[in-house]
């Protein structure tokens, strides 16, 4: 049974996604914020919470980011679709053993490619920044950019990540903050700082984004 899922999910995973994504009604709100790092010839580590990964497959397909995914039988699912929507993928993890990892994400980086990573993933907890994605930002010498989703209608599914489904025809609002740069020489003080930073960027970015869906705040920039 655990293989047939396997091959349904490898097989249909990237027609379901094209699908229900071609229903929403995308807004995007700072996008500037990476166009202003491409416009310098700067790469970024998008940093996005794991239960808000799935609308992002489909509004970022096709430009060959490089996602971090680990290395469990599920991860393999998630790398075949990410292939098929036209991204890349580095397998493993920023955890114990994690420095050949980050030196693949390092290295895709230095070709060029845009990073993507979930820094509460692949297991939690939920919404907290794990040093991984600074880790790798150092590495590269790359900023850490939020980048987040919302939708006024969805599912949520009862995952330890709150793993959001939005609505077919639902209004989809695709955030990014502000680029933040991860200084190389850090010490550990400094470090747990920068962590915390980013964390709370991410969460109020989230919050944010969940208010525009909602349409109790208006998308100024």
């Amino acid at each position: 049974m655990r293989t047939i899922l396997f091959h349904a999910g490898t097989l249909l995973g990237p027609w379901l996604i094209r699908l229900l994504g071609a229903t929403w009604r995308v807004q995007w709100v700072g996008v500037e914020s990476h166009e202003a790092c491409r416009a310098e010839g700067r790469n970024v580590i998008l940093a996005i919470w794991h239960g808000r990964l799935l609308p992002l497959a489909y509004t970022h397909r096709g430009r060959n980011i490089q996602i971090l995914i680990s290395r469990h039988q599920d991860g393999e699912i998630i790398r075949r679709v990410t292939k098929s929507l036209g991204n890349g993928s580095v397998r493993g993890s920023t955890g114990k053993g994690g420095a050949r990892a980050i030196l693949q994400m390092a290295k895709r980086a230095k070709e060029g490619c845009d990073l993507a990573i979930t820094p509460d993933g692949p297991r939690g907890p939920r919404h907290v920044t794990q040093a991984g994605v600074l880790r790798i930002a150092q590495r590269a010498g790359i900023p850490v950019l939020p980048l987040t989703s919302a939708s006024r209608s969805k599912r949520v599914l009862s995952s330890w990540d709150g793993f959001q489904i939005p609505a077919p025809f639902t209004r989809l609002v695709v955030a990014y903050g502000t680029p933040i740069e991860i200084a190389d020489d850090l010490d550990d003080k400094q470090f747990e700082e920068t962590r915390r930073r980013v964390e709370r960027a991410m969460l109020d970015l989230t919050e944010r984004a969940d208010r525009i869906a909602s349409g109790t705040e208006e998308a100024t920039t």
